[in-house]
């Protein structure tokens, strides 16, 4: 999908009031998902080495932005996102059960489709929490997700009260279904189709069971086999009523015990990655039991404000038809 302008939007703050109000949710979001997590905030890095196996392969199917340093003689690559490096944080920051860790997570993912979701830069809360093994199952994940939608309306309410014309947007009752349940109600229907029937209904939706095939012999949606357990993972979605349409906030999930790893690695036929060091640590059961996330910070502005293009809340790259289309409507990108 390109980027489109919905029939009659203008945006609800100006320029200024924009940057203030982006300011107050990444502070007051940030305070209230570490007091709900038990989570300390730490610094992360821009950049792993390849070798490593830290940096996630996401689907499997984007290219990393790499590049050289000559003084050390070594390669690098952008972080795509910061899903395996946090459970080795964890793990060499000894840190314990009921504990965590999130960061400010910047990446670049050059392969992405710019439309009025998606960005060549993502910006996102990362964390990651050390579970116990009774904590590894699925009631545990859901009650993560009920933390986190409460840390939103929280945001919500201090975003109010400081820009009383903002719009109501999240649902604090969280639907929670199976992927599998969307293809055996939807058949007929693309994944990204039945996410979009179901969220429309239910406005705040979590889909579990990403990565995985399903009955019809494909999953709901692409995930790399060496971070999330397919079986206890899930996407939180909310419903636009400025785009119409459903917005991915968060991927988040159960993270893979040495057991899980061991069957995913074979399924996704990436076999070749048992000999990095990350991986032989977990499959050694050396690395610590987790769960954890990204949330998306522009996505959960661009909700919270009420705005129509990603590009209004974050500085980026954008096509020149998008540009010039928001230009001649008189809605500035930054």
């Amino acid at each position: 999908m390109k980027s489109f302008i919905p029939e009659g939007y203008r945006p609800i703050l100006d320029l200024y009031e924009t940057q203030q109000a982006i300011e107050l949710i990444k502070v007051q979001f940030a305070e209230r998902l570490s007091d709900a997590l038990h989570l300390k905030r730490v610094s992360a890095p821009l950049f792993v080495r390849p070798e490593t196996g830290l940096n996630d392969n996401l689907s499997s199917r984007e290219r990393p932005v790499r590049f050289d340093i000559p003084y050390s003689g070594q390669n690098a690559e952008v972080v795509q996102s910061l899903a395996k490096w946090k459970r080795y944080a964890l793990k060499r920051y000894d840190f314990y059960d009921g504990k965590g860790l999130y960061t400010d997570m910047n990446a670049i993912r050059r392969d992405e489709v710019l439309d009025n979701l998606h960005s060549v830069y993502v910006d996102q809360w990362d964390w990651e929490l050390i579970l116990n093994e009774g904590e590894r199952n699925e009631a545990f994940l859901r009650t993560c997700v009920e933390k986190i939608i409460l840390a939103i309306i929280g945001t919500q309410a201090a975003l109010k009260a400081r820009f009383p014309g903002l719009p109501d947007l999240i649902d604090p009752d969280v639907s929670f279904v199976r992927a599998s349940e969307l293809e055996d109600r939807w058949p007929a229907l693309s994944p990204e189709e039945r996410e979009t029937e179901y969220v429309r209904e239910h406005r705040s939706a979590f889909i579990i069971g990403i990565g995985a095939d399903l009955r019809s012999g494909e999953p709901h949606s692409g995930r790399a086999p060496d971070y999330d357990d397919w079986s206890l993972n899930g996407d939180l979605i909310l419903w636009s009523d400025v785009l119409g349409c459903p917005v991915e906030l968060s991927s988040m999930g159960i993270r893979v015990d040495a057991e899980t790893l061991d069957l995913q690695l074979t399924l996704s036929g990436q076999d070749e990655r048992r000999t990095l060091p990350f991986h032989q640590a977990v499959l050694r059961g050396e690395m610590p039991l987790t769960v954890g996330g990204g949330i998306g910070q522009s996505r959960l502005c661009l909700l919270l404000l009420g705005k129509a293009h990603i590009g209004e809340v974050q500085s980026s790259v954008w096509d020149e038809e998008t540009i010039e289309l928001y230009t001649r409507a008189g809605i500035t990108l930054l």
